[in-house]
Formats: structure tokens, C-alpha cells, sequence
């Protein structure tokens, strides 16, 4: 064997222990913080995009018809509704997208 083939051996093996450590390097508390946050987040801005929308729709009405703030209040109610369903749907997402990730996890570990 030449040096240069073991060299060359000897760097592969260190590429691929540097692959292994990598992807067994655990997430940190800090980035597994910042994606619930993140997730919490969303899930509020979705329900508060509802409210608005509903609300702004409803005064709209309102105003057009001049009539009393009928409209305000049920659009504002169906926004809510709204709201809440693409809340519900992004939290069915989420969960199973972790449901997916963690059965991953247990094939390969």
C-alpha cells in the first residue's frame, strides 16, 4: 500500500465520523424553545387574522347599508370561526409532522 492510498483512506474516515457525530448531535433546548414559540405564534396570528378580517368586512357592511352593527357582529363571529378552524388545521399539521419526524427517529435509532 502507498501512503498516498492510506492518506486518502484515512481522510473518507474522517468525513465519515464527522457525518456520524453530526447527525447524532442532539437539538438544544434553545432551538426547540424557538420552534414552539414559533408555532405558538402562528397559531395566534392565524385566529387574530380571522377576528380582523371578519371585523373589517363586517364595519364595511355596515357602513354601506348604514344599518346597525348586524353585520359587524356576524361577520366578526364567522371570522372567529375561521379563525379557529385554520387554527385547529395548522395544529393537525404540526402534529403530524412530529408524529412523522419521531417514527423517522425510531427507524434509524
Amino acid at each position: 500500500m502507498g501512503e498516498g492510498d492510506q492518506k486518502q483512506r484515512l481522510a473518507q474516515l474522517e468525513e465519515r465520523i464527522a457525518a456520524a457525530k453530526k447527525a447524532e448531535e442532539p437539538k438544544s433546548h434553545a432551538d426547540e424553545h424557538y420552534s414552539q414559540a414559533h408555532l405558538a405564534w402562528r397559531m395566534v396570528i392565524e385566529l387574530v387574522a380571522g377576528l380582523g378580517i371578519g371585523f373589517g368586512i363586517g364595519y364595511g357592511l355596515d357602513s354601506l347599508f348604514g344599518t346597525l352593527p348586524i353585520f359587524l357582529v356576524l361577520f366578526t363571529l364567522l371570522g372567529l370561526a375561521a379563525g379557529i378552524r385554520t387554527m385547529m388545521r395548522s395544529a393537525r399539521e404540526i402534529q403530524e409532522t412530529q408524529l412523522a419526524d419521531k417514527a423517522d427517529k425510531d427507524d434509524t435509532g
